[in-house]
């Protein structure tokens, strides 16, 4: 993976009147990599990567795409794939048409048989906008981001309203496209997404980063917690822990040290302990403590 950035953004500043929606925000994106950029409600995610794409004008701070500005469209443009929440075909066209007129917008070269095959549309080529279910629609802005197999794509909530098996589908061919050297920025509500496929992630919390790094990284913030229920009469617990409902639990920063140890106590003295769970901090975990402040 090369180090030099795809994306540069240093002091970023974006207000609306009074509201300062972005608060001197700086981070970057290395080339090849998957980076999420995610938020609490109203954190500033949607400002950052509108300004990012080209679509907003920072109030202050420097924004540079492959080294230009984002407002360079001619320069950033090509290189770009962006799938949208939604991205507003007109009804009226094909499946067919829809994906020839992102090439000419975009300016960007494929061929449209492949992008349908990549996006599992070609029975549906002849089909009007209009008769698409949900998922085929989610599909079809997916085929806005990667025709041409452009070097940076945006990915906005890309899963949603995709069964099982079309989220499967979608992700391999996001694998396929960083193999072939595509970067990745991703913004979802799947956090389960972000903890499995991302490099690093961005967390937004009121107009700044809350923290950034590794999924390691962030959630070694957190303590691992062991849940377990006791049967009524046991001796006292090697180890601090919490009445939580109808069981208790453990946090601890040394999971599997002090799991070791509570099995060697109930081994010891015959207890059997119910519901055990015990697993690393998740990426969920982290958000709610943001979320919390």
């Amino acid at each position: 993976m090369a180090t030099t950035p795809v994306i540069e953004v240093e002091h970023l500043n974006v207000n609306y009147g009074e509201f300062h929606a972005v608060k001197d925000l700086s981070f970057h994106v290395r080339r090849g990599e998957l980076y999420a950029l995610l938020g609490t409600n109203g954190a500033g995610k949607t400002s950052t990567l509108e300004t990012v794409e080209g679509h907003r004008r920072a109030t202050s701070g420097t924004v540079r795409v492959f080294g230009h500005s984002p407002d360079d469209r001619r320069a950033v443009r090509p290189k770009m794939g962006i799938m949208l929440q939604e991205s507003g075909f007109s009804p009226d066209l094909t499946v067919r048409e829809s994906v020839a007129l992102i090439g000419k917008l975009t300016r960007r070269t494929d061929e449209v048989d492949r992008v349908l095959d990549v996006v599992q549309l070609t029975r549906k080529a002849g089909t009007r906008v209009a008769q698409l279910s949900g998922g085929e629609k989610r599909r079809l802005d997916f085929a806005t981001a990667v025709y041409g197999s452009p070097e940076l794509i945006f990915l906005d909530e890309p899963t949603t309203g995709l069964d099982i098996q079309s989220r499967d589908d979608l992700w391999t061919s996001v694998d396929r496209l960083r193999e072939n050297g595509s970067t990745i920025v991703l913004t979802t509500h799947y956090l389960e997404e972000a903890q499995q496929r991302a490099d690093r992630i961005g967390l937004m919390h009121q107009g700044t980063f809350h923290r950034q790094g590794t999924v390691a990284e962030l959630t070694r913030t957190l303590p691992a917690v062991i849940r377990f229920s006791l049967p009524r009469a046991v001796p006292a617990l090697p180890l601090p822990a919490v009445a939580d409902g109808d069981g208790f639990h453990i946090e601890t920063f040394a999971l599997q040290k002090d799991l070791r140890v509570l099995l060697g106590w109930a081994d010891d003295h015959s207890v059997e302990l119910g519901d055990l769970q015990a697993g690393p901090t998740r990426l969920d975990d982290v958000f709610r403590a943001i979320s919390s402040n």
